[in-house]
């Protein structure tokens, strides 16, 4: 029996050994809440996003190109595959690829491509970003538009749910074209901040803050010391910020050719990236500081050009997942930032890496 005195004593270790039994609780559920689901017709994962509706969008490369679906049901079943690519935009030899998807205003769906127009020679204007959007509700995406008529890679778009789109790319310098009636049409193209030097063959990820903001992942090369910055660009305002996310240094005298994304959460971000191969991630507050205990290693290892993705459920647990050699990997950190459950992988085709937070909190992972 407890005497009042020691119980009195004790109710502060009672409380957080509480405490610690529901934070290791839900870090348990969060383990076994991840389900995997395959792209249909054996299609290799690109990007998914989940709208306010609950609606999983699914963008993945198919056998006759890039290839849109749609689940309602948290993955288990899809609508008919849409492609993205219209009929007369399709010429003989060329190929288009995929490099990403963003969902705006009321579902419609934005898709970034490349070609291998610089394989076949075709003139270099050729060699740009194209662009393709879904309304809601189409049944076929628009005409595929040339957005910069330029030589560039990295691409990548960020939509938000009041119109507006922003197209980002690598050229030299950092760009981007936005758009403020979702999509219908873009601004020429403009430099994000003159000042950047990005690594030229890696990519840019983007997406818009809670407060409306553009955030910008992109790897620097100034001086061959590969760092990973995060851009906030209030475009109301033209203004630009910048704060480095990485604090383990990569100086290497060649581009890694890496890539990494960034996504929103909550009031803040969250960044994931590799720095000599081993992947980082960091969960960043508004204003793109990362947050206690900053960069977390994860046993994740990249190679060149491979996908990896970082996404936090409602509970606060972080789901860092990666491809390399055929295998979609992931491992679970809880709120603390420590590794919760065991480090798991299936196989999976291409390069990429696509997954949600669907409606019920749960993780879903194509491969």
């Amino acid at each position: 029996m407890i005497r009042p005195n020691c119980r009195a004593a004790l109710a502060p270790f009672i409380s957080y050994v509480g405490w610690a039994l529901l934070a290791a609780a839900s870090a348990a559920q969060a383990a076994t809440n991840v389900a995997t689901t395959a792209a249909p017709g054996g299609g290799q994962p690109v990007s998914a996003k989940c709208d306010s509706q609950g609606v999983i969008h699914l963008l993945y490369a198919a056998a006759d190109g890039p290839s849109y679906v749609r689940s309602t049901d948290g993955g288990k079943t899809f609508t008919n595959p849409i492609a993205v690519v219209d009929r007369s935009s399709r010429k003989p030899g060329l190929e288009f690829s995929a490099w990403d998807m963003a969902v705006g205003k009321g579902g419609s769906v934005h898709v970034a491509m490349g070609t291998n127009a610089w394989k076949l020679k075709l003139p270099k204007e050729e060699w740009a970003f194209f662009y393709a959007r879904l309304d809601p509700r189409a049944a076929a995406f628009s005409p595929v538009r040339n957005l910069n008529h330029q030589p560039s890679e990295g691409f990548s778009l960020a939509a938000d749910d009041k119109g507006n789109v922003t197209a980002c790319w690598l050229s030299g310098k950092l760009y981007a074209s936005i758009s403020h009636d979702d999509g219908a049409s873009f601004a020429p193209a403009a430099q994000i901040d003159s000042s950047l030097d990005p690594c030229d063959c890696c990519t840019t990820s983007a997406a818009y803050t809670a407060d409306g903001r553009l955030a910008l992942l992109y790897r620097e090369e100034t001086d061959n010391q590969r760092d990973m910055f995060l851009v906030l660009w209030d475009q109301s305002k033209s203004k630009v910020s910048r704060t480095r996310v990485s604090s383990t240094l990569w100086k290497i005298d060649a581009c890694p050719m890496s890539y990494y994304t960034i996504a929103p959460s909550g009031d803040g971000l969250l960044a994931v990236w590799p720095t000599e191969g081993q992947i980082y991630f960091a969960r960043l507050d508004g204003r793109g500081t990362p947050l206690p205990p900053s960069e977390i290693k994860t046993p994740g290892q990249a190679g060149m050009r491979t996908g990896m993705l970082a996404l936090n459920d409602p509970a606060g647990n972080t789901l860092v997942t990666w491809k390399k050699n055929g295998q979609l990997s992931w491992q679970l950190y809880d709120q603390k930032g420590q590794p919760s459950g065991r480090l798991e992988s299936v196989k999976s085709a291409g390069s990429g890496v696509a997954g949600v937070v669907d409606a019920n909190g749960r993780f879903v992972l194509f491969r």
